[in-house]
């Protein structure tokens, strides 16, 4: 692979506290991501907002004020993780469908490859930009168009299981299932737009466990413990 991005929940982000952040996760983040630059792989990354808002859970908010609260909630995390990767020592920019002020730069295809070029973790914050568009189908759009080889989806669990294994222990894992079987089971791994847009543009994806060690280094390196969606 030449070019992956990587999704990480907001959530994952905060560990044991459920919210804010957990530097020393994202610090071991920054370290897997520069491994695997250093191999001369292009990686971007999609933040989840849910360490700091949940906003469909309120019914007491307009759906798309409540989104937009999710998109500016995205934002937040891709700063402060940014300046978490700045730290350990790679180079990052952020990039958002919308203005927002010199916190970040607008999004387009020619300026994201260009600072892929340059060896840049680039952030896709801000979603798609519009209310009723989840996260999930902002990193499909973003891995989509900017032609990547696959999106890596670290998530709180290690993988995709025919039933919740923490109401069930007797769940299976699956090592490979088809992004069709995942909708057609009601599996819940993105929501349904994002996964149309996998199945129609053949994008796979790799789920595997954020806090495994070096989880995101192995689906790179062929020591992959999560679950392959395949698009084939």
């Amino acid at each position: 692979m030449k070019r992956v991005i990587l999704k990480l929940s907001g959530e994952a982000l905060a560990g044991e506290q459920k919210s804010g952040y957990d530097d020393a996760l994202i610090a071991d983040i920054a370290r897997q991501v520069k491994a695997i630059i250093d191999k001369g792989i292009d990686v971007g990354v999609v933040i989840g907002g849910g360490n700091y808002w949940r906003g469909r859970s309120n019914d007491n908010i307009d759906r798309t004020k409540a989104d937009q609260i999710g998109m500016l909630a995205t934002i937040m995390n891709c700063i402060y993780v940014s300046e978490i990767f700045r730290s350990e020592g790679l180079k990052t920019n952020i990039l958002t469908p919308f203005e927002c002020g010199s916190m970040t730069k607008l999004f387009s295809k020619d300026r994201a490859n260009k600072y892929f070029e340059k060896g840049m973790v680039v952030f896709f914050a801000g979603g798609t930009g519009h209310p009723y568009f989840s996260t999930d189908t902002g990193i499909v759009l973003r891995a989509i168009e900017l032609d990547a080889d696959a999106i890596l989806l670290a998530k709180a669990i290690d993988g995709i299981y025919d039933s919740d294994p923490k109401i069930n222990p007797q769940a299976k894992k699956y090592d490979k299932i088809s992004i069709q079987e995942v909708v057609d089971k009601q599996l819940g791994v993105i929501d349904m737009t994002a996964s149309v847009m996998c199945m129609e543009n053949k994008m796979p994806l790799m789920v595997f466990g954020l806090n495994e060690d070096n989880s995101i280094l192995n689906a790179m390196t062929g020591k992959f413990n999560g679950t392959v969606v395949t698009v084939d």
